[in-house]
């Protein structure tokens, strides 16, 4: 049995973390912290816990941290988690991390996104936390950056294709819409009811903080710098991304050589699921799950292929994706906790 720690626990991510670890058949979860929650029962604080632990969040202190763990996930806003992360680590435990902290290579890439790193030294042992492209290295790790939820979804979307040189990396557009649970749980004007409800808006435009995190890893499966354009947008829902990405294809590259890719690329990846041709996903048919759905075509009049992509952003976007590389880094099976159905109504 892995004994589990959440430092952060009273926010969206931390909900969704717990919720998963209550039907993980290899996992204790032991110790939640929150600085503002301190002391208040967890079923207090959400009651649809009523009945499934008997928690109270801590002070989010290393020591507590690690008490009674094997794993510790951050699900701390970025910075916090850096400050916490080293003493973590130190004190023998493996560490997945929520925040966009760990999730660069190049510590100059990261601090002119966010801000100055603090231990820059641990970028170079982080292993970016998507198991479809890094599950040999995540089963080596001590340390996990989890991905943000539009690159999972973006990235997913465009590996094949980069991966296989079927496309133009200068090409790829991605263009994204999420519900409103992406910008967390903390009360703002810009997430009110008033403000969201029968609304449809892009934000961030051409500035958003996930840019270069999807950059980097589209870059990786190209072998070379890849540069896009990245336009997320808020749709009054309350969870789940859709990603449509565009590119233009390379002379001569059938529809069937990129039904191939896509094929072939995710022969054993038991969360990604591939429409049949001509059929496009929706967000409502992996809400609650760990899975990326995905549908292509080729464009044969403008030689783009658009792909669109759908992931619950906080399952597949965050905390159903560290409990799978919780799986890889313990040696559990990659789906443990993981295999119930969807929510579609």
């Amino acid at each position: 049995m892995v004994r589990v720690a959440i430092a952060g626990a009273s926010g969206y991510t931390g909900f969704e973390l717990i919720r998963i670890m209550g039907q993980h058949p290899e996992v204790a979860l032991t110790t939640i912290t929150s600085r503002a929650q301190m002391g208040q029962r967890l079923d207090d604080f959400y009651p649809a816990f009523r009945g499934h632990f008997e928690l109270v969040f801590q002070e989010p202190d290393p020591e507590i941290l690690t008490r009674n763990a094997d794993l510790v996930f951050t699900a701390l806003p970025h910075q916090a988690a850096m400050d916490m992360v080293p003493a973590l680590l130190d004190r023998g435990v493996k560490v997945i991390d929520l925040s966009a902290d760990y999730r660069f290579r190049d510590p100059a890439v990261y601090e002119a996104w966010y801000q100055p790193h603090k231990t820059p030294e641990l970028l170079t042992e982080a292993v970016y936390g998507l198991p479809e492209l890094y599950r040999d290295a995540i089963s080596r790790a001590r340390l996990v950056g989890n991905p943000g939820c539009y690159p999972t979804s973006i990235i997913l979307a465009a590996a094949p294709l980069l991966h296989y040189g079927l496309v133009r990396p200068e090409t790829v557009i991605a263009d994204s819409k999420s519900g409103v649970s992406g910008a967390g749980r903390g009360a703002s004007l810009a997430v009110h009811f008033c403000e969201v409800n029968e609304g449809f808006k892009a934000y961030k435009v051409c500035e958003h903080r996930h840019t270069p995190e999807i950059e980097q890893e589209l870059g990786r499966l190209a072998g070379r710098p890849v540069t896009i354009n990245f336009t997320p947008h808020l749709v009054p829902m309350s969870r789940g991304i859709l990603s449509t990405v565009y590119a233009s294809i390379e002379s001569g590259v059938s529809p069937e050589r990129i039904d191939e890719a896509f094929r072939s690329f995710y022969t054993e990846a038991p969360f990604v699921r591939l429409c049949r041709r001509g059929e496009f996903p929706s967000t409502l048919q992996v809400r609650g799950s760990n899975h990326c759905d995905l549908g292509w075509r080729v464009d044969p009049r403008t030689q783009r292929v658009v792909v669109v992509s759908v992931i619950d952003n906080l399952t597949r976007g965050a905390s159903g994706q560290a409990v799978c590389n919780l799986n890889l880094m313990c040696g559990l099976p990659e789906t443990a906790g993981l295999a119930a159905a969807p929510w579609q109504p």
